[in-house]
């Protein structure tokens, strides 16, 4: 009677193979897409009005960021304003060049639950321009 070699074989070529997946899967981007209510709070919304200095276009989300003056104390502190995935804004009539450094902004924001200056942006005004950055946000006639 033959001894089957093969199937060990087969199982120390598997090996290597699943403890890659296994690592690739465990990456934190593989974590990054989670609920909207985990982190960010509906109840706490806060208008925001300042100048953008920054625009990353990335999956899952884009972002953008603003300089807001604070009118009491007169500091300036940076908010991370966090869009819908860049698919979503293309569908909407975004391109990379919607939002631009420079641009003056008005938005409503759903603050972060730990107190961080983030926000999911809402109702933004771009140098006098409605920006539509979420489907629910289309007016029907």
């Amino acid at each position: 009677m033959k001894a089957n070699l093969a199937a060990p074989m087969k199982r120390a070529a598997l090996t290597p193979l699943f403890i890659v997946a296994l690592a690739v899967s465990s990456t934190p981007t593989s974590f990054a897409h989670h609920s909207i209510s985990s982190e960010f709070n509906g109840s706490q919304r806060i208008e925001l009005a300042g100048t953008v200095t920054k625009v990353a276009w990335a999956n899952p989300h884009a972002f953008f960021y603003v300089d807001v003056k604070d009118a009491r104390t007169g500091s300036v502190a940076n908010w991370s304003c966090e869009l819908g995935s860049p698919n979503m804004l293309f569908t909407l009539g975004w391109t990379a060049t919607t939002l631009k450094v420079g641009m003056s902004v008005t938005f409503t924001g759903i603050r972060a639950r730990d107190g961080r200056h983030k926000v999911i942006a809402r109702n933004i005004v771009a140098d006098g321009t409605k920006l539509v950055a979420w489907p629910s946000e289309h007016t029907t006639p």
